[in-house]
This record gives structure tokens, sequence and C-alpha cells, in this order.
């Protein structure tokens, strides 16, 4: 039997066009731009308020989590990114000496930040505060790139996080040549030719690369800023992060809702590495 062809219904190849022919005028254009860029000014406003009002929120949440052992180690190997920049056994050893981590925002472009990690004394280092700032180098205002009345300047609207930000590098003091874990275990550089690859490193080697070396190829700084640390309960709890649970464990959390959770000893969820 041949097969047949589907005949097309009249006037299909109209409606295919319908919305094809519009024509957008340079008046409607401006308009649209001008509705663009106050939508911009709206949520740069709202966001930067959000942050504000949080702060004291999370200053709260930092003298809860103080009384709880290993609460950050926990929170950030919970989360997939990071697990794999910490995969060596010794990372791991070196973060469960971490007491807390706090973020400090740029009072002129609050995008840009500071990432603090602060460690009580331990074997491999003699630092307290390992620091890696994302620093604002966007040049300064011109004149007519004034303030409006939220504080909100065109050159914020036109923020590029390429281009107006340069991470930091902190020299780590190693207490020892065998603790020195960015030596023992470098970052070695992708040999892919391929451009969309080619910032990925090989072996992103020890975690602590991440403070001593500038550039920051997984956003590894970026996962915690805007994940991590928001949302640093649900990480230790294992509510974030992981792979979703195995249906057969999905079963015994329903029949146990009422399971009072420990957190001595969280239930962490499955990670991908």
């Amino acid at each position: 039997m041949t097969k047949g062809t589907k005949r097309a219904s009249p006037g299909a190849d109209e409606e295919k066009n319908l919305f094809g022919s519009v024509e957008l005028s340079d008046e409607d254009a401006k308009r649209l731009d001008v509705v663009q860029k106050e939508l911009q000014r709206a949520e740069l406003v709202v966001e930067r308020e959000v942050q504000t009002k949080l702060v004291p929120v999370y200053e709260k949440r930092r003298e809860v989590v103080k009384t709880i052992p290993k609460f950050w180690p926990i929170a950030l190997l919970n989360h997939n990114v990071f697990a794999i920049y910490a995969q060596h056994n010794a990372d791991q050893v070196a973060l469960s000496y971490l007491e807390d981590v706090w973020i400090v925002r740029d009072p002129r472009e609050f995008r840009c930040y500071t990432i603090e990690f602060h460690f009580k004394e331990n074997p491999y280092f003699h630092d307290q505060v390992l620091k890696k700032e994302y620093q604002y180098v966007a040049a300064h205002a011109t004149e007519d790139d004034k303030p409006d009345e939220d504080g909100i300047t065109q050159r914020m609207l036109e923020f590029s996080w390429e281009r107006d930000i340069k991470p930091s590098t902190t020299k780590i003091n190693w207490k020892d040549e065998d603790k020195a874990l960015t030596k023992l275990y470098p970052r070695k550089e992708s040999e892919v030719e391929d451009e969309e690859d080619e910032d990925i490193p090989a072996d992103s080697g020890s975690f602590f690369n991440f403070f001593e070396l500038e550039s920051d190829p997984l956003e590894i700084g970026v996962s915690i800023c805007n994940e991590i640390f928001p949302e640093a309960i649900d990480y230790f709890l294992g509510r974030a992060g992981g792979e979703s649970l195995d249906s057969d464990e999905e079963d015994e959390d329903d029949d146990d809702d009422a399971e009072e959770i420990d957190l001595e000893k969280p239930k962490a969820k499955k990670q991908k590495v």
C-alpha cells in the first residue's frame, strides 16, 4: 500500500506566516526600550533590598549554626559541583576544620562580593580566614551617569560579570610541604582545542586552588554565594544539592513523616560525582 500524503488544510501557508510578517516601527522600538530599562531598574532595586533584608537573618543563622558540629563542611559537600572540587580526601579533612562561611557584598555594587572561609586551628595552614574577592573594577561613573532616586545608575544597568569583575587570589600559609594541598594536587589546564571547553580544567586538583588561583572556571564562587550560602540549612539537611531519593526511600519517608531529624547526623542525599 502506498503511503498517502496528508492534505494541508486550506490557508495553511497563510497561518504559518501569520506572525512572521509583523514589523516593529522605530517609535514602538524606542518605547519598548524605555519600558525594558524601567523593568531592569525596578528589578535591581528589589534585588538590592532583598539582599539588605537578608543580612540580619543570615547573622542570626550564623550564631545558631556555630553550635552545630561540621555544619558548613556538610552543607558544602552536599552541593554537586562543590563535591567535585573537594574530591580529594585530604581536602575533606582540611574542610572538617571549617567553622564559618560568610559573604560580604560590595556597597558600591551588591552583585560583587567577598567569600570568607573561617577555620579553627588545623594541621594544614596557619590562616584563620581564607578569602576570595570578586572585585568590582568598572570605570568610575561619568557626570551623565548620575544615580536616580533609587541609587541606580546607567552603569549598573549595563553591569557585566565578565567585564566588571576581577577575582582575587589569597596566598595560603601552609604549615608543611606535605600539607600544601595546592602543590600536592595542582590544577591541570585542559588541552582541548574546543573554545567552549578550553577554560574547563582537565583536573581541578585541590579545592584550595580556588583561593590561590585567580580563575574560577567552574564558577564555584558563584555556586557558594548564590546557591549554598542562602540555602545552607537545606544543603546541610540533605534537602538540596543531590539526586532525588530512590522510590523505596521516598516510601519510607512518607510512612514516617513524624520522624525527628537528628541535626548531629543529618541524612545526606546521594551526590552526583
